[in-house]
Formats: C-alpha cells, sequence, structure tokens
C-alpha cells in the first residue's frame, strides 16, 4: 500500500514542490526544553477573556474590531488594512496576488527570514537573490539593478542580524520602482524600533507595503494574527484571494482586547524591559572570551559568532535551553541567534555558556 501511495503522490505532485524541504521553523527543529529562546517570541503570557457565544457562526472575513483598533493603532485609515494570519500569510497573499507562476520573480536580501523564499518556492515564482552588504546594510544599487521583480521584501529590522535598513536606503528602492514593482517592508519586530517604521509613509508610496504581526512584542504567537498594510488599491486586490474566514473568533476577541488602550500600555512597558534585557545580555556575551556580536540589536534577540557554535548549540539543547543556529544563513557562519527571555532565563543562559566553557578547558 505504501509504494502504490507514494506512486500515486510522486505523479500528482506539483512539479516545483518536489525539491522543496518544509520551513525548519524553531518548533520543527527542537521541541522539549524549559527554556525557549530560539523562536523570537516574548517571554511574557498575557491574559485574555473569550466569549463563546458566537462559535456556532462563521466569522467576519475581516473583523471590524480589530480592523479599526490596529489601523488607530498604526496610523492609517481602515482602508489600507487587512488582517491576516500571521505576516506569513500576508507574504503569501502578496505573491499569489502580484506574481504569476512561473513567469515572475521577488527579490529578497539575505541573510533574511525565511518565508519569503519558502512561499515564492510552493507559488511556482522566482527568487532574486540580492545579499546584504558585508555590515548587513541594503545594497541599493544591486537591488535596483534588477530588471524584471514584481515584490521585493526588505525585513526592517532583519531577522537574524537585528540590523535596520537606512530610511534613505528604503526610499531609494521605492522611488526606482514606482511604476513597477511593490516593495514590502517586513515591521515584524518593529515595536522595538518604533522610530524608524514606515506606516506613517504609506499615503505617499503607492507601490509600499507594510508587514506587521502580533507574535513578538504583543506576545501573542499562538494566535497567528498579523497585518498588512497598503494602500487601499492593493488591499482591495489583496482580499480577493484571501479565504473567506481568515480570522477566527477567538482570534478576533483576543486580538481587539491586545489592542485597547490598557493592553498598550502594558506591551510597552514589557517592550521596555526587554530593550533593556537585552542590552544586558549583549553586553555580557560581547565579555565572554572567543564571542563576537554580529548585526546590531534593533529586535527582541542577539546575534553572535564562535568558534565552537555547533557544540554550544548542543550543550544548550542538552540543558534544556534551546537557541537558534544561524550558521546556514549567508555570511553567518558559526552564528548563534539567542531570543531574549526572563531576567532568570538570560542569568541561566550566560550561566550555561561558563559551564560549557569550563568543560572545554578541563
Amino acid at each position: 500500500m505504501s509504494a502504490l501511495v507514494d506512486t500515486l503522490i510522486d505523479n500528482l505532485i506539483n512539479d516545483n514542490l518536489v525539491p522543496l524541504k518544509p520551513y525548519e521553523s524553531a518548533r520543527r527543529l527542537y521541541s522539549g526544553g524549559q527554556d525557549w529562546l530560539n523562536a523570537n517570541e516574548s517571554p511574557y503570557a498575557n491574559e485574555y477573556t473569550i466569549d463563546a457565544s458566537n462559535f456556532n457562526r462563521y466569522p467576519s472575513c475581516q473583523p471590524s474590531s480589530v480592523v479599526e483598533s490596529y489601523a488607530a493603532y498604526a496610523g492609517i485609515d481602515t482602508s489600507q488594512l487587512m488582517v491576516t494570519r500571521g505576516a506569513d500569510e500576508g507574504i503569501e497573499l502578496l505573491i499569489r496576488t502580484f506574481c504569476t507562476p512561473g513567469k515572475d520573480n521577488i527579490v529578497i536580501c539575505p541573510p533574511t527570514y525565511g518565508m519569503y523564499a519558502i512561499s515564492a518556492e510552493t507559488c511556482d515564482v522566482g527568487i532574486t537573490t540580492v545579499p546584504l552588504k558585508g555590515d548587513f546594510s541594503l545594497d541599493v544599487e544591486g537591488v535596483c539593478a534588477i530588471d524584471n521583480a514584481n515584490v521585493i521584501f526588505i525585513c526592517a529590522p532583519n531577522n537574524p542580524t537585528g540590523t535596520q535598513v537606512a530610511r534613505d536606503d528604503i526610499r531609494a528602492v521605492l522611488n526606482h520602482f514606482a511604476d513597477s514593482a511593490l516593495v514590502v517592508v517586513d515591521e515584524a519586530y518593529i515595536e522595538f524600533d518604533a522610530d524608524n517604521t514606515w506606516a506613517n509613509e504609506i499615503a505617499d508610496y503607492p507601490n509600499l507595503v507594510v508587514l506587521r504581526t502580533l507574535s513578538k512584542a504583543f506576545a501573542l504567537a499562538g494566535l497567528r494574527c498579523g497585518f498588512t498594510l497598503a494602500q487601499a488599491p492593493v488591499i482591495q486586490a489583496l482580499l480577493k484571494v484571501i479565504a473567506p474566514y481568515p480570522i477566527a473568533e477567538p482570534v478576533a476577541q483576543i486580538a481587539a482586547q491586545a489592542l485597547s488602550t490598557d493592553s498598550l500600555t502594558l506591551i510597552q512597558l514589557q517592550v521596555d524591559t526587554i530593550n533593556r534585557e537585552k542590552d544586558l545580555l549583549a553586553t555580557a556575551l560581547a565579555d565572554i572570551d572567543g564571542f563576537e556580536l554580529v548585526g546590531d540589536r534593533k529586535a527582541n534577540f542577539v546575534l553572535f559568532r564562535y568558534e565552537r557554535a555547533s557544540e554550544l548549540m548542543q550543550y544548550l539543547v542538552s540543558k534544556g535551553l534551546l537557541i537558534r543556529d544561524q550558521s546556514k544563513q549567508l555570511n553567518l557562519t558559526n552564528c548563534l541567534r539567542v531570543s531574549i527571555g526572563t531576567e532568570e532565563q538570560n542569568q541561566r543562559l550566560l550561566q550555561l555558556i561558563n559551564e560549557f566553557k569550563k568543560e572545554l578547558a578541563a
């Protein structure tokens, strides 16, 4: 029976999917452990209430309570916003809506978030790569030299380098592709570098798209709720492709509560705490012999290089503390990324690193 099923799948599967491997998310790579510092999640878990009285009804495609609250939060009009199942769905919808399979291309700038490429590959859309420069700044000339791109993805702040993208660089790309491509600024981590948002410039650039999420600063990674911000014609085109009921009723209720005035005050306090802990952890890691900080710290993680990164990674896993190995990414050999946890988790990480180095020296 297994052979028959394998043959059936081999005969039916889309040709472009055959060589693909599933995206290696933090949860797929490692499960278990007691300290999860590998997925750039918030260390906080905030309380919410649920009203189940409408669970027997299909939910709204775009729940007004969420749309209106997030539009107010982002400082845009409700017509310039679409709610999605995480920012990942926004990525996929942009590719499905604005790229023809087997014909069109996107641009990515590695090292960067992996889902841009994964979504393009599953949609049979080409990928043009313009690597970041040695200092992880955007290669503006390289990007603008591309003449066959429909969507350009720029992660700002960038994951996994933690670097911001100069505003003049993004502006140059927006202007260059004003009549030929969408420029997507992925702001999943913007709450940790709030002064650099592009949401307030959407009205000035018809080809600007901003991606947002509740997964990071809002401590709601398990909710799967994101946002695509753009001028109304872009949003209307995306609404042609999105599923009829993308936002579950419990998700809508919690998202609306997370965007309330009291919740936003709490979130800001938590962001401030994470930023303080991040600075303390970065300083401590930089003081460890053989450790080198890499990139910048504009998000909720620290990236560092260590010659024995693979051994350290396995040691930490054996002790139940999970961080993320970024060594497969372009120009990030021997680099590990650690999400900012609680003060206790961060101290445990430093303690385990110290124990690991003592064992090496013994």
